[in-house]
């Protein structure tokens, strides 16, 4: 498993081991041994989350106060870009964003850690987004930051049309509301 830093401490690219022939491919997506000892990360995940959703959908950015969420996200069919947002207050990187893609091609995961804002957007025809959590979803601590907040300042790869938005995601709040 190959593990990049990115611009946000303790936000990890995670790369699987692939072993393809001209039959297909076979990657270990998951174990606990081998994600500890190469990201030093040995939290429990208690949930997993796959949706599918067509191009231009944005989900996001979610996070959870009181019972924050460490996702482990992968796409296993299209691709997204796939991004994390500080909102840990005290970190020293509070309000920076990172994004890169996911696809079911590059086969690379994102370790978002609690704290941390998430969202996707669709690039291909349609994409299944799976996630592992290390807490369980609570409506109720659930915060979204707006997507477009011009703080953050996420540059998402939009083609010429704005994105598709639930009415929880028009919704979201700034950073400085955060």
């Amino acid at each position: 498993m190959l593990v990049t830093k990115t611009a946000i401490a303790d936000v990890l690219v995670v790369e699987p081991k692939v072993f393809g022939d001209d039959r297909g491919f076979f990657t270990e997506s998951w174990n606990a041994r081998a994600f500890a000892e190469a990201t030093g990360v040995a939290l429990p995940f208690v949930q997993d989350n796959h949706s599918r959703s067509r191009r231009g959908v944005l989900r996001g950015l979610h996070y959870q106060v009181e019972q924050p969420q460490g996702k482990l996200v992968r796409v296993v069919q299209g691709a997204v870009f796939d991004v994390a947002v500080d909102v840990r207050r005290s970190s020293p990187t509070f309000g920076a964003w990172v994004g890169v893609e996911l696809s079911e091609a590059n086969k690379k995961q994102l370790w978002v850690p609690p704290g941390c804002a998430h969202g996707f957007l669709v690039t291909s025809e349609s994409a299944d987004v799976l996630y592992k959590t290390t807490d369980y979803y609570a409506p109720a601590h659930e915060r979204c930051l707006a997507w477009d907040d011009a703080t953050v300042g996420v540059e998402w790869p939009l083609v010429g049309r704005p994105p598709m938005l639930s009415d929880k995601d028009r919704k979201g709040v700034s950073l400085a509301e955060v």
